[in-house]
C-alpha cells in the first residue's frame, strides 16, 4: 500500500513525492506492516486515531481483516468502498459498537478497549449515523442533552436544569454558525438538512477528539448538503479529526485530506487526497487497479 505526499517546493509538490510519514516507527510493537520500509519516524503529534492490523470476525465470517489507517487531528479522513466494503464495521469497531476479534486501536499514543459506545464517547469520540439518533417528539435543546441531562438540587430533590441545557444547547449551535430559528422547536418540524445540523452540534459540543460522520449527505438536497458540508470544515478547522464515510466521490475530492479505500473486508489503499482522483478511487474500489 502507498500513501505519498507531495514535497513541499516551488512546484507546489506537482511533481515531486515522498511516501508519507507512518505515524509509528518499525520498532514500535504496535507498528503495521504494511507500510513500506523506508517508512521515516514522523512527528506523532497530530496523530489521534491509529487503527493496527484490526479484524472482526462474525462466526466464520471475516468482516474486516487486518486493517489499518490513521487519522489526524485537525484532517478529515475519507473512508470510501461499495457496500459490503466494511466500512460500518470498521466505525462500529472504533466506536465501541463492536469489539475487535484481533488488533489494537490507539487513541492518542494509548492504546484504547472499549466495550461500548459510551466508554468511546468518554474519550472523546462521537459518531453521526445515518439514522441521526434524533427523537423527533423531543425539542432541539432535549436532543442535544439527550442522555446527559444535567440536573439541579434543592434541598433533597433533584430537577432538570433546563436553563443551562437550553443556553448551552444555544451556544453549541452559535459556534457551529447553524441557523435554526429556535432551540425550543420539535425535531419533527425541522427539515433534513437542519436535522443533520443538529446531531453534528450534538457530536461536536461532545466529541472533544473524533467524530466519525455516516453518509451525512445521503439523503439531502443540494443547498441543504453545501450547509452540512461548510459544518464539517468547521469541526476540522477547530481542531477534531473527522471520519467521513461517503459514496459522493465528489465531496470526499472537496473535503478530505486523506482517503483509505476499503473492499470486501479488507484494505486496498490509501492516499492524499491532492494525490489522487475519483477515477483512480473507482478502480481501486472495483478491483481494476491493485495496490502494489
Amino acid at each position: 500500500m502507498s500513501l505519498d505526499e507531495p514535497t513541499h517546493g516551488s512546484d507546489n509538490g506537482v511533481n515531486r513525492y515522498n511516501p508519507i510519514q507512518q505515524p509509528f516507527s518499525n520498532n514500535d510493537t504496535s507498528s503495521s506492516t504494511i507500510a513500506s520500509s523506508t517508512v521515516t519516524v514522523p512527528d506523532r503529534s497530530n496523530v489521534l486515531l491509529y487503527v493496527d492490523q484490526v479484524s472482526k470476525w462474525f462466526g466464520n465470517v471475516h468482516a474486516l481483516t487486518d486493517i489499518t489507517i490513521w487519522a489526524y487531528s485537525g484532517e478529515i479522513t475519507a473512508i470510501v468502498g461499495d457496500n459490503g466494503a466494511g466500512k460500518s464495521t470498521l466505525i462500529k469497531c472504533i466506536s465501541g459498537v463492536h469489539t475487535p476479534t484481533a488488533g489494537q486501536i490507539t487513541l492518542d499514543g494509548k492504546p484504547v478497549h472499549f466495550a461500548s459506545p459510551e466508554d468511546a464517547r468518554r474519550t472523546g469520540i462521537e459518531t453521526v449515523y445515518q439514522t441521526l439518533a434524533l427523537c423527533n417528539d423531543l425539542t432541539i435543546w432535549q436532543n442535544l442533552f439527550l442522555n446527559r441531562e444535567l440536573v439541579k438540587q434543592i434541598g433533597p430533590l433533584k430537577f432538570l436544569d433546563q436553563r443551562t441545557m437550553r443556553r448551552r444547547s444555544a451556544d453549541m449551535l452559535s459556534r457551529l454558525e447553524v441557523n435554526i430559528p429556535s432551540i425550543n422547536a420539535r425535531v419533527r418540524r425541522l427539515s433534513g438538512g437542519q436535522r443533520q445540523a443538529v446531531a453534528i452540534s450534538r457530536a461536536a459540543g461532545w466529541g472533544s477528539r473524533l467524530v466519525i460522520m455516516d453518509e451525512p449527505t445521503a439523503a439531502l438536497g443540494v443547498r441543504e448538503t453545501a450547509r452540512v458540508e461548510e459544518l464539517i470544515l468547521r469541526l476540522r478547522d477547530d481542531g477534531l479529526a473527522v471520519l467521513l464515510i461517503s459514496h459522493n466521490f465528489d465531496q470526499v475530492m472537496r473535503l478530505s485530506d486523506q482517503v483509505w479505500v476499503m473492499r470486501s473486508g479488507r484494505l486496498v489503499g490509501g492516499r492524499r487526497t491532492h494525490d489522487t482522483s475519483g477515477k483512480e478511487l473507482v478502480s481501486m474500489i472495483t478491483g481494476a487497479q491493485q495496490e502494489a
